[in-house]
This record gives structure tokens, C-alpha cells and sequence, in this order.
């Protein structure tokens, strides 16, 4: 997924950087109030942007000028929202850059927004929309990953498409191209992401299972950011329910 050093049309480049801007901004403050009102969260926080930073650095190249990978967004988009994690998919981004040669600076806007704006969004969306119709915790968890990590690619098949469509077909014709390439690669570690997601899920409902409780992770229904009730205000609590399929499910 990672569109390589200079692969982008500088008018392209810059056009990826500007849309994402806004997100990431945003995400800084997110993350800013979430760590002034709950400092104990800083590990967990570490801890999600060390999964992604492992996971998004396990590239396989591609000929499609980018390469294939987890991305590990999805976690952290569960534990602490979208919008946080356009903070530490930056912040990963940017490392690899910059330490291992994987993606560019120039392409580092549009290789944020796939990943670390679109991917978690998706991701996140369909946690929600499964777990306010009861679908159980970990099955939530695996869907949740496996959208955010193939929605990435689904947008970098987009962005190339817009940079180099095919001289016959268009737009439309190098969308296909580039998602046909993506797709032989990307559904079998997208499968493996979302297994391995709930397999860490189940350590941390094991080990943290206070702090997942606040951050509003068992609940089925609507949270707010600051994980209070979106109806009424106040301090949202596990449905009965919902923690006997959490127990459950990590007995089994």
C-alpha cells in the first residue's frame, strides 16, 4: 500500500497532503484530550501505534509501484476511534519513511489518507453498525479489521488510477488494473489481520478489561468520543449481556 518515494505526480502529491491535513489535525487534538483526561490510556495508545508500525512494516513489493501489507489500523480505530489513529498512522508513516525506506515523504499525504484516515473510518463503521445490531465482540473485531485493511487498498488502487490512467480505458480501466493486482495479495493478509486482531483483542479483554470497559469497547450501542452515553450523559457501562458474550467468548 505504501506508494513509493517520488511516485506521485508533485501535483498529485500535493493534492493527497492537503485532504489529509484536516484529519490529522484534528486527530492531534483527539489524542491531545484523550491523554490530559486519562493518562493511564498512554500505554494502550503506545501499544496500538506499535501494532501498526509492526504489521504495516511487513511489506511484500508489488508491481504496482506500491507493495502489500497488513496495516494494523483497525485495533486501534476500536480502542480509541478513528480519528486518534490518523495521529499514530501519521507518526508510523513517517518513520518508515524516513528509517526504512518504505514510502516517501512526497507520497507520505497520500499514503496517510488511505491508511491511516480511510482504513480506520471503515473499519470503525462497520464495528459500530455489527455491534449495534449484537453481533457478538470478536466477530466485530475480525470484520473490523479486515475492512480497515482492505479499504486501504481499495483507496491506493484509486489514487494510482487517478495518476496514471490507462491510455485506452481511462480512469476506469486502470482502477480495474490496480485492483485486480491489490486483490490476489490483499484479501488472504486482510483474512490473516482480522485473526490476528482478534487473537490480540482476547489478550487485552483478558488484561485490560477496566480499561476496555470505559473506552466503551463492549457496548452494542452508540458511544460518544469521550465515552459517555450519547443519549443521556452518562458514564456508559457493559450491558450484562454484552459481558457475558465477551466472557464467553474468550472462555471458548
Amino acid at each position: 500500500m505504501h506508494i513509493a518515494e517520488g511516485f506521485l505526480p508533485p501535483a498529485h502529491a500535493v493534492a493527497w497532503g492537503v485532504a489529509s491535513a484536516p484529519f490529522v489535525v484534528h486527530g492531534v487534538r483527539s489524542l491531545t484530550r484523550e491523554v490530559r483526561a486519562h493518562p493511564e490510556s498512554t500505554l494502550l495508545i503506545g501499544a496500538s501505534g506499535a501494532f501498526t508500525f509492526v504489521l504495516s512494516a511487513l511489506k511484500l513489493p508489488s508491481v504496482t509501484g506500491s507493495c502489500s501489507h497488513p496495516t494494523g489500523t483497525g485495533l486501534g480505530a476500536i480502542l480509541f476511534r478513528p480519528p486518534i489513529m490518523a495521529v499514530l498512522g501519521t507518526i508510523t508513516l513517517l518513520f518508515q519513511a524516513l528509517l526504512l525506506a518504505h514510502g516517501g515523504l512526497t507520497t507520505l499525504g497520500a499514503n496517510v489518507f488511505s491508511m491511516a484516515i480511510v482504513g480506520p473510518w471503515a473499519g470503525y463503521a462497520v464495528y459500530r453498525l455489527l455491534r449495534r445490531f449484537d453481533v457478538p465482540l470478536m466477530v466485530a473485531v475480525f470484520f473490523a479489521a479486515f475492512v480497515a485493511d482492505l479499504s486501504t487498498y481499495c483507496v491506493t488502487s484509486v489514487q494510482l488510477a487517478l495518476a496514471f490512467p490507462d491510455p485506452s480505458s481511462g480512469f476506469l480501466g486502470a482502477l480495474g488494473k490496480f485492483g485486480s493486482i491489490f486483490a490476489v495479495t490483499q484479501v488472504p493478509l486482510a483474512v490473516s489481520e482480522g485473526l490476528l486482531t482478534v487473537l490480540v483483542m482476547r489478550l487485552l479483554v483478558q488484561s485490560s478489561k477496566g480499561e476496555l470497559t470505559r473506552l466503551g469497547v463492549f457496548l452494542a450501542g452508540r458511544r460518544s468520543p469521550s465515552g459517555r452515553s450519547a443519549t443521556n450523559g452518562t458514564p456508559e457501562t457493559p450491558k450484562t449481556n454484552d459481558t457475558n458474550d465477551t466472557n464467553e467468548t474468550v472462555a471458548r
